[in-house]
């Protein structure tokens, strides 16, 4: 297993404390956008995060206002045009590569967000688990605003299936900013909390996860993407092989053990 909660990275800032990570893009007076070096690394550190046991929860948090402005108009939009077809696709597989880890690492991530969140920064938040917003925050996949498709980095499938064929195909065509009431509404955001609570509600939720039955949750992290691909008949069955892993942990005897005796249980991820 990997110990994090001394993780030193360039391209952003990272902080450990109760078993929760808290990640947040260190480029705040350009409203935080992604390059080259960054994705690497921010690809790199949820892979990393499957082995690590020190970290239960992941908090992708704002910086100076804004969540992020996607990928750096001058370190990747302009050199991205004078690279070749065989460069392009490295690129563009490893920022995919970048959700792969996300949905791969094992922990529930939460995206806090405030004021802009496009482009990437709207497929981070999507491709978290859970998303919390302020009233302000603006979101938009704006990919046809600059001449691309709208399927970049799982958009394409992701995104119809939290807010809906037809509402996801508006805002991938049109690039428009789907606004915070609009994104709670259709079940984008899981919540909107003030700017000055953001953080706090965040926090409060990470912790909640981090204090219930953290092995059962990388067990419902990963049934709720493998199943994307399942017919029903081989879901329930991979759900009934999954919960009779759970049954063995020591966590479910904890609970059973809490109830007959009338106390609330204390889980310990095992």
């Amino acid at each position: 297993m990997t110990n994090m909660s001394d993780l030193d990275p360039v391209h952003f800032e990272w902080s450990c404390a109760d078993r929760i990570a808290t990640i947040r893009l260190n480029r705040p007076d350009r409203k935080n956008p992604l390059t080259f070096d960054s994705y690497a690394e921010l690809r790199d550190t949820f892979r990393a995060l499957v082995y690590a046991d020190d970290v239960d929860v992941v908090i992708f948090a704002s910086n100076g206002g804004n969540f992020c402005s996607g990928g750096d108009v001058h370190d990747i939009i302009g050199p991205l045009v004078a690279m070749d077809m065989k460069q392009l696709l490295n690129f563009t597989r490893m920022t995919g590569d970048l959700v792969k880890a996300m949905i791969g690492c094992g922990k529930p991530i939460i995206a806090a967000v405030e004021g802009v969140c496009v482009g990437a920064g709207a497929i981070i938040a999507m491709a978290s688990d859970l998303r919390l917003a302020t009233p302000d925050a603006k979101c938009a996949f704006l990919f046809t605003r600059v001449g691309l498709a709208g399927c970049d980095m799982g958009a394409c499938a992701m995104l119809p299936r939290i807010i809906g064929q037809g509402r996801a195909a508006e805002l991938l065509y049109t690039g428009r900013a789907m606004t915070a009431d609009e994104g709670e509404r259709w079940g984008f955001w899981n919540a909107l909390h003030g700017g000055d609570q953001l953080n706090a509600e965040a926090r409060k939720l990470a912790g909640r996860l981090a204090a219930g039955p953290t092995f059962a949750h990388g067990i419902t992290k990963t049934q709720l993407n493998q199943e994307w691909n399942m017919g029903l008949e081989q879901a329930i069955e991979a759900e009934a092989q999954a919960q009779a892993i759970c049954m063995q942990t020591g966590d479910f005897e904890r609970a059973y053990r809490a109830f007959v005796g009338k106390d609330k249980p204390v889980f310990e991820g095992n």
